[in-house]
């Protein structure tokens, strides 16, 4: 049968296309479904604060009136204005394990970027990279963790068949909550030494202020990595909401010197360790459970989100056992608070110091996410 491409407008009705995502992936035993209400929000101009920035598409596959696959295609002019590569994305990238369907939606999602004048497709992203990117490679018998994606065994191959080639790998790194190696505990005296530095808990009650030193660490620190784009003021608030509800002061920290923040380290509670069996809906009772699990009961594993020093402090000997002691210091926490395992990631393929540093945290190379990317080809070619 014919393969007919539906385009829909973000905030509308995305009843199928959230079916969909669940349908594909229906005989993963590790699968975990997203928050229904979490992704609707994403894609929702109302709700996410990417559409002041960027705007986006939504489409599906439809083979005989049965949803067969489902995307998304994004412009993002933060991403545009610092790169200046005429980039456009990709992402939400599901299909059933057909290169027709597969070949459909890209081609639906290249030519919407060639209207906008975009010169190269990369993804997934949903919606862009400081979203979950990547599509998962190897890994596969481990479930998704907190913001990170999950997916179907064929569907990199997929990608390769339809004329995509890989961009970047990223590393999802699982680490065993437990005292920290010799090296490590050494440099967390040696800093907790200095009277100078201080390691100290973010604090729920003034999150929106703590954001600021968070992000000012943050984009200081990754400005020079592959693809980054800087949150916006708009971002920032929604973000301070969204962790304020989320956050665990007891492994959430900030590292300062003479009371100035210096360094970062944003660990998360799990909270698809808590959603597992919800199917992705909190309504009519998800949401009670869901609230008993992570306020009572209380996730056993984290996500390590964010980890960084500023830049002016690379080079200066006198810390230089300061990013070594941050996660000699995370362990302590996480043992203290009763966590037993954490996802750390992601990192670049390419960003070696800070994967050595993992290795020598005991972290292991669990999961790699794959970005693909391909020309788009000029209207009259």
């Amino acid at each position: 049968m014919a393969i007919e491409i539906q385009q829909l407008a973000p905030g509308g009705s995305l009843k199928r296309f959230l079916a969909f995502g669940k349908k594909v992936n229906a005989g993963d035993p590790a699968y975990i479904a997203p928050l229904s209400l979490e992704v609707s929000d994403r894609l929702s101009p109302k709700a996410n604060p990417f559409f002041e920035h960027g705007e986006a598409v939504i489409f599906l596959a439809l083979r005989g009136g049965e949803v067969v696959g489902r995307c998304t295609a994004s412009i993002d002019r933060e991403h545009l204005r610092i790169h200046r590569d005429d980039t456009g994305f990709f992402g939400f990238f599901d299909t059933i394990d057909d290169v027709a369907v597969a070949r459909a939606l890209a081609d639906a999602a290249e030519a919407w970027l060639r209207e906008r004048g975009m010169k190269r497709m990369r993804g997934p992203y949903s919606l862009n990279i400081n979203e979950e990117m990547g599509c998962l490679v190897d890994g596969f018998e481990h479930p998704p963790v907190l913001m990170m994606p999950h997916g179907t065994r064929y569907q990199a191959a997929l990608f390769e068949a339809i004329g995509f080639e890989k961009a970047m790998d990223v590393y999802a790194w699982y680490y065993k909550v437990e005292p920290p190696p010799p090296r490590a505990q050494r440099a967390w005296d040696q800093i907790a030494a200095m009277p100078e530095v201080r390691f100290r808990s973010v604090r729920r009650s003034e999150m929106r202020k703590e954001l600021d030193a968070i992000l000012d660490i943050f984009n200081d620190a990754w400005s020079e990595n592959w693809g980054f784009v800087p949150a916006t003021p708009k971002e920032v608030e929604k973000m301070a909401t969204d962790m304020g509800m989320l956050i665990d002061e007891d492994i959430a920290f900030l590292a300062e010197i003479d009371g100035k923040p210096v360094a970062v380290c944003i660990a998360l509670p799990n909270v698809n360790e808590a959603a597992r069996d919800l199917g992705g809906e909190l309504f009519p009772f998800g949401i009670f459970k869901l609230l008993y699990r992570l306020k009572v009961k209380k996730p056993k594993s984290a996500r390590l989100l964010i980890l960084g020093i500023k830049r002016e402090l690379r080079g200066v000997k006198q810390y230089g056992a300061l990013s070594t002691a941050m996660y000699a210091e995370l362990a302590r926490r996480g043992i203290a608070a009763g966590y037993e395992w954490a996802e750390l990631g992601w990192t670049l393929e390419v960003n070696q110091p800070i994967n050595l540093g993992i290795r020598a945290m005991r972290g292991k190379q669990y999961k790699t996410y794959r970005v693909f990317e391909r020309a788009i080809t000029p209207r009259n070619a």
